[in-house]
Parts: C-alpha cells; sequence; structure tokens
C-alpha cells in the first residue's frame, strides 16, 4: 500500500501558534470593531451624564458697558442744554431651575439610560460578529493546512508511482503513456500546491489582520488526524426558551422602549411648563452704583404648538405600534432562525461522519488500485483515478470539519450563547 500519511512542516521557527480561543481573546482586545463599539458606549454614557445635567438650575452670567462720546440722554432746561449717561456699567448673574417641563426631563433621562442599553447590546453584538469572523478564519487556515499536508503526500506517493513506473518501462514491462501521465499528474499535483499555498498566505494574512497580529509571525494548532468532533446533542436547546437571552430580542425590546419614551416625550412639549428663578443685578449708568435682587415664577402654555403638536404626537404613536409589530415578527424570525441553524449543525456532523468513513473507503480502493496495477491488472488511469478520489475524501473531510465547528459557534450565538 503506497504511504499516505506524511507530516510536511509547514510553519516557520519564528511563527507562534495560536490556539483558537486565543485567536479570540487576541481580537477582542485590538480588532477595530470591537473599539469602536467601546466608543459608541462610552459617548452614551457621556449623553447619559448630560441628561442628568438638565435636573440642575442652569446658570448664566451677563455684562455691559459702554463709553460715548455724548451722553444717551439730552434735555434743555433753563435755556441750557444737558447731557447724561456717557458711560455706564452693567452686569448680573441669574438662574433658574425647572419645576415641570411635562416630563421631558424625567423622559429623556430613561431615554438617555436606554441608549446606554442599547449601545451596551451592540456592543455584545459586535463581539459576537468578531468571535464568527475569527472561528472563520481560524478553520480557513486550518483547512488549508491539510489540503497542503495531503498534497504532499500526493506527492511522495506520485515520486513513489513514478519511480515504479521508470522501472517498468526501462525493463520494457509498461510503456512511455504511463509514465506521461504520472508526470501530468505531478504538475497538476504542484500547481495546486501553489494555489492552496497562496490561499493558505491570504487567509494567514486575514487572521493576523483581524487579531492584531503580522500574518507572518502567526500559525494555528489543530489537531484532526480524522477524528470525529463531538455530537451536537449537548448544545440543543428550545428555541422558544433561548428567545429572551439572544441579544437581538432585547435590542428589539430596548428599540420598543426608546419609541415609548419618545412618545411620552412628545406629550410633554405639548403641556405647559413651569421655571423659578432669580438672579443678582448690578449697574451703575449715572454715577450712581444700583445692586438689587430680583426672583420669579415663569408659566410657558404653547397655545400655538396644540395644533400641530397633536399631530406630532399621532406620528409617535404610530412609530411606537411599528415597533411593537416589529418586536413581534423578528421574535419569530428568530426562532425559525434558531431552528434553520440547528439543523445546519447536525447537518454538518453528518457530513463529518461520511467524510471519515469515504477516507477509508479511499484509502482500501488505492491499495486495491495499487496491488491491481502492479500485478498488470488494471490501467495507469485506473490507479491515478483511485488516487484522486482518496485527494478528494481527506479534503472533504477537513471542509466538512471546518464547516461544523463554524456552524456550531453561528447555532450558540443564534441561541444567545457565545
Amino acid at each position: 500500500m503506497l504511504g499516505s500519511s506524511i507530516f510536511v512542516p509547514l510553519t516557520l521557527s519564528a511563527q507562534t501558534q495560536y490556539t483558537l480561543d486565543e485567536c479570540m481573546e487576541m481580537a477582542l482586545k485590538n480588532n477595530v470593531r470591537i473599539k469602536n463599539a467601546d466608543n459608541d458606549l462610552r459617548a452614551a454614557k457621556e449623553q447619559k451624564k448630560s441628561a442628568f445635567t438638565n435636573y440642575f438650575p442652569s446658570l448664566s452670567a451677563t455684562g455691559l458697558g459702554f463709553l460715548a462720546d455724548k451722553g444717551l440722554v439730552e434735555v434743555d432746561m433753563a435755556g441750557q442744554r444737558l447731557s447724561a449717561v456717557k458711560n455706564g456699567l452693567s452686569g448680573g448673574v441669574t438662574a433658574s431651575l425647572p419645576l415641570f417641563t411635562g416630563g421631558q426631563i424625567v423622559h429623556g433621562n430613561k431615554l438617555a439610560k436606554v441608549n446606554v442599553e442599547v449601545n451596551r447590546l451592540k456592543r455584545a453584538q459586535s463581539e459576537d460578529e468578531v468571535r464568527l469572523t475569527v472561528e472563520q478564519y481560524f478553520w480557513q487556515v486550518v483547512m488549508l493546512k491539510e489540503k497542503l499536508r495531503t498534497l504532499s503526500a500526493i506527492q511522495t506517493q506520485l515520486e513513489q508511482i513514478r519511480n515504479d513506473v521508470d522501472a517498468a518501462v526501462a525493463s520494457g514491462i509498461s510503456d512511455r503513456n504511463d509514465l506521461l501521465q504520472v508526470q501530468l499528474r505531478k504538475n497538476e499535483t504542484r500547481s495546486n500546491y501553489i494555489s492552496v499555498e497562496n490561499a493558505l498566505k491570504v487567509s494567514r494574512s486575514l487572521l493576523g489582520q483581524y487579531i492584531g497580529q503580522a500574518e507572518d509571525s502567526i500559525d494555528v494548532t489543530v489537531s484532526m488526524d480524522r477524528s470525529l468532533p463531538l455530537p451536537p446533542d449537548e448544545l440543543y436547546c428550545l428555541p422558544e426558551s433561548s428567545l429572551a437571552s439572544t441579544t437581538e430580542y432585547r435590542l428589539l425590546n430596548k428599540q420598543l422602549e426608546a419609541s415609548n419614551l419618545e412618545y411620552k416625550m412628545t406629550v410633554g412639549k405639548n403641556l405647559p411648563t413651569v421655571a423659578i428663578g432669580g438672579g443678582f443685578i448690578y449697574d451703575d449708568w449715572m454715577d450712581h452704583s444700583h445692586p438689587f435682587w430680583i426672583g420669579g415664577v415663569t408659566v410657558s402654555v404653547p397655545l400655538t404648538k396644540w395644533w400641530g403638536g397633536s399631530h406630532d404626537m399621532k406620528q409617535q404613536r404610530l412609530k411606537v405600534r411599528n415597533a411593537e409589530n416589529l418586536l413581534t415578527d423578528q421574535s419569530q424570525l428568530l426562532i425559525i432562525r434558531m431552528q434553520n441553524t440547528w439543523n445546519a449543525v447536525t447537518d454538518a456532523y453528518k457530513q463529518v461522519e461520511i467524510a471519515i468513513e469515504s477516507i477509508g473507503q479511499a484509502e482500501e480502493n488505492l491499495r486495491l488500485q495499487s496491488d491491481y496495477y502492479q500485478a498488470g491488472t488494471c490501467t495507469m488511469s485506473d490507479l491515478l483515478e483511485a488516487q484522486s478520489l482518496y485527494q478528494q475524501s481527506r479534503d472533504r473531510y477537513v471542509e466538512s470539519y471546518a464547516q461544523y465547528e463554524v456552524k456550531k459557534r453561528e447555532y450558540l450565538q443564534t441561541t444567545g450563547r457565545q
């Protein structure tokens, strides 16, 4: 039987091998998506702090000074023209505290708090997206490395076949056509090796860029060796019971809560507002110092806004209904998505089982065809076809294995788990 378990080192000594968990940990620290999500969350927290300041009085200070070439006030008195107020100075500090604003301040603060929660959930979504992308890049690298190992094994087999055919041709047992077929297959294998090697380099670059490492300094470590991964049975959970823990569902609820608060703020804009205020005023316009205190209450009733405001409230109420409809509709779709993702997981696992079985059958077929060729009962085309089937079975195994791992990650995230 031709040798099939050939190991070819594919990493440089300067490269560091990372596990999947290590890659994810680095991506969560270095990836720009997470950094931007952190910035958005911090911005939302600052907005919440800003909204809280509306509970406190607003202070303002004003000042005025002037100097004129003539008095601002001129009068004729007893045949003389008197001029006054050629210069002056005034200033003051005032404070205003809203007592009632139709709930706008209260609901504005609640809305700012909801916005923080929304951005926190969006950051969790970004984490899920980063983990899934790392999983995809990681297993892409693993798959291509395994394909290179298979091609290396095929090259070794073809070299052995070529040596055997050389001897057979020299002794007159075989003709040169067999040798040409072997050489053509070797050229095809070399070409495939170059293509896969280039694809591996690109995949390493993508993974390295995503986790914040130089592509020529990283490698991944996974031992597959025709093993069957753990079955997915323990991962299953009922879609209905998982719905409330999903990030998407919680975001939809927050969007509905925000719509309700925006409606209440719209109502508040059409209600009277009450504020108290006061301050200290100082002026010196006629060479006479005049400091005094002032205080008062203001009531503002938006009479002209009631007509247009009623339409604004109806418009906002419709937006609330849309948010309610969206919550119901997307919840149903999330449940369907959970079931579809679970089906994809189980299908992928079955594909791995089939692929492992196919490798065994392809190995046996290759062994038999090799024996038949040496016995002169099959052609070189039959032997090379058996070798091609063996290569395809190994490639299909690593592809289905990688697909299964990615689908598991998708299912865990779809059901509200990492």
